[in-house]
């Protein structure tokens, strides 16, 4: 038998009994709207207004409100996945390359000013992006960017949580003795940087990324600001402009509710997939972030 299985079970006192009745109540609380969007997606309006049971109904809707919500206004839902895939990813991606080389730079190097530049970026962390928006409208506006795929996309690149995760992490995992071996080895800073140091960084990279991409994806009030075309409206946007014309035709409107839940239900898959698919580089992330 192994040292795990001789080993004697924990008492159940009070204290553990408390801890896990608050996880099964915040597992439940966090996955019951999942559940009702999934449930909702496959019923009629019929079905949806005249029972709000949590369990599927009699007859399986879901195709045709798949089919009804891709062809919807000549099929702009496929438009607006394309627009928050361009977003997203673009946003994500650069935002993650400008984080890594920032934090690693406020991690590695040493400059005039570094404290400041590290005060003002912690400071930034602390500010609501809603805060920001307003201004950057008028900066984007003063330059002609607005209504443009810049005008999203430029403020996302920005993630000042991003460089502070990078620099904490970086700060520890990538040992300043290995660096000067490679620099006394006549490396440059560009190849010790690409060669040595972003395969330790890995997992921050992961997990910066994947913050990025999902605060990218759920990005509502910037593109809601900036955008006034419909064709260039991410999922979070028209999805809102569909529950606006629900609101505004009354029972008429009630037809839109179906292809409303469906669409949500599939502008979440997407997170989901991204989430499993870096599951283990972001979790060991955080998990050597927190040790640290």
């Amino acid at each position: 038998m192994t040292d795990l299985a001789r080993r004697p079970r924990a008492p159940m006192t009070p204290g553990r009994v408390a801890v896990a009745a608050a996880l099964v109540v915040s597992i439940v609380y966090f996955f019951l709207p999942f559940w009702w969007i999934v449930v909702a997606s496959t019923k009629t309006t019929g079905q949806m207004f005249s029972s709000h049971s949590l369990w599927f109904a009699d007859s399986f809707a879901f195709l045709d409100n798949l089919a009804r919500t891709f062809s919807y206004q000549g099929g702009i839902f496929f438009t607006w996945i394309g627009n928050t895939v361009l977003y997203s990813v673009t946003s994500a991606v650069g935002a993650t390359a400008l984080a890594t080389a920032g934090g690693y730079a406020f991690a590695k190097y040493r400059f005039r000013g570094k404290k400041v530049a590290f005060g003002v970026l912690l400071g930034a962390v602390m500010i609501p992006n809603t805060v920001l928006v307003l201004p950057t409208y008028m900066i984007m506006s003063s330059i002609g960017l607005v209504n443009t795929v810049w005008a999203v996309i430029i403020p996302g690149l920005l993630n000042p949580l991003g460089v502070y995760l990078i620099r904490i992490y970086a700060q520890d995992s990538v040992p300043d003795e290995v660096l000067e071996s490679a620099r006394i080895d006549g490396a440059g800073e560009l190849r010790v940087f690409a060669g040595i140091s972003l395969p330790m960084l890995r997992p921050a990279i992961a997990t910066v990324l994947l913050f990025s991409l999902v605060a990218s994806w759920n990005n509502f009030f910037l593109p809601l600001v900036m955008i006034s075309d419909n064709a260039l409206y991410p999922l979070t946007v028209g999805l809102n402009n569909w529950r606006a014309l629900a609101t505004i035709d009354g029972s008429a409107g009630q037809d839109l509710y179906p292809m409303l839940i469906t669409g949500s239900l599939l502008a979440v898959v997407p997170l989901i997939a991204a989430f499993l698919a870096m599951q283990r580089q972001w979790q060991s992330g955080l998990a050597l972030g927190a040790v640290k």
